[in-house]
């Protein structure tokens, strides 16, 4: 009996000593599940000696997905679409690029210009237009160019023919001077140009110097003259020029030197001529004038108007009656006389009182009549 006893003792105990290991290795097991779930243990229990592979930590920064791009500016576009357009203006630039060999559209225009003058010119003595050759307009002897101010390109700024002699059976200025909008200067003294100065020399708005002296000119001066408002000089003495000084002349604010001499104009000195601002040599002489008003007569004695040898009765060093009279005996009109009183830069273009001493002073038969009852000593020749 006490050997069945202590066999039951024996087998109690192996039933309690398993069943604490079972318990034991349950609550090891949910644990560790436990830690795995929340990350690490909980309330104080110390990690198992042999601690297994740590549980996996959450992503770390680094490998998590980038943010969305939305709240951050995407990248400027590389500026294809404007460069691209850019370089257009240095293979295009606005003044159109030399075509032809010319060095722009208004050399090329005044070349042919002048090679129709040229074919005109049949007398050359100094062998100048010779070297009119080639579309190098720029370096023919007698032209000068420079740039345009407005338009930025180069053009045909001065002539300047003084001394060449130039001749020819029709050398006008008509289809040459008129056709060269860019001049500033235009000298042909000491040359053999025959025919009217062109109504169309108010298109070369630019001339600043105007010299025809010494020619063969004839005709009236066109009114279209006064439509030079930059001109600063003008000369035709010694020509073969006629009729009244045209009223437009007193839009030529800017002029300095007038020069009318050696010539055969007629008439009275309008008085706006003489008013001019800027003037300082006014030579008429060698003329058939009739008249000066106040304002001439101040010029004459500040020795800047010069009527030397004209037909004016009160004034001395003048023509004697008998060369008056044998001028005045012949009928002299221009054409269209009406223009010669009109103002272009004047409001209403015409002065009624000032067309009205013209009329009365391009009546031929008064001063034959006039001069025939002077005596020459009143003439102080």
């Amino acid at each position: 009996m006490g050997t069945a006893s202590l066999c039951s003792s024996i087998l109690l105990f192996t039933l309690i000593f398993h069943s604490c290991l079972h318990y034991n290795a349950a609550v090891g097991t949910e644990r560790e599940a436990l830690e795995i779930i929340i990350g690490g243990g909980g309330g104080g229990y110390p990690p198992p000696s042999p601690s297994p592979p740590p549980p996996r930590p959450p992503p770390p920064l680094s490998s998590r997905p980038p943010p969305p791009r939305s709240p951050c500016p995407p990248p400027p576009r590389p500026p294809r679409l404007p460069l691209s357009p850019r370089p257009n203006p240095t293979l295009s630039p606005r003044p159109n690029p030399p075509s032809n060999g010319f060095v722009s559209k208004n050399i090329e225009r005044d070349y042919h210009i002048i090679q129709r003058f040229k074919k005109l010119i049949t007398s050359d003595p100094m062998k100048i237009t010779k070297k009119w050759v080639g579309k190098d307009v720029c370096n023919y002897p007698g032209f000068r160019c420079a740039t345009v101010p407005d338009h930025k390109v180069t053009a045909l700024a001065a002539a300047d023919f003084n001394g060449y002699h130039f001749g020819g059976r029709d050398l006008q200025l008509t289809g040459f001077l008129d056709q060269l909008p860019d001049l500033s200067v235009f000298h042909a003294n000491s040359n053999n140009f025959t025919g009217p100065i062109p109504k169309s020399i108010g298109n070369a708005r630019n001339l600043l110097e105007v010299l025809f002296l010494n020619n063969e000119l004839e005709g009236c001066l066109p009114y279209e003259i006064g439509k030079l408002n930059k001109a600063v000089v003008f000369d035709v003495g010694s020509n073969k020029l006629t009729g009244p000084i045209p009223h437009s002349f007193a839009c030529l604010k800017k002029m300095e030197i007038l020069n009318l001499a050696v010539n055969k104009f007629y008439g009275p000195v309008p008085e706006m001529v003489c008013d001019l601002p800027r003037l300082a040599n006014l030579s008429l002489s060698y003329n058939y004038f009739t008249q000066v008003g106040p304002e001439c007569r101040k010029l004459i004695k500040k020795r800047i108007l010069d009527v030397r040898m004209n037909c004016i009765l009160d004034l001395p060093g003048q023509r004697s009656a008998a060369d008056c009279a044998k001028f005045f005996s012949k009928k002299r009109t221009c054409p269209n006389e009406r223009s010669l009183s009109y103002i272009p830069c004047r409001k209403g273009g015409y002065s009624s009182s000032l067309e009205t001493s013209d009329q009365q002073s391009m009546a031929p038969a008064a001063a034959p009549i006039t001069y025939n009852a002077l005596k020459p000593h009143k003439l102080r020749l």
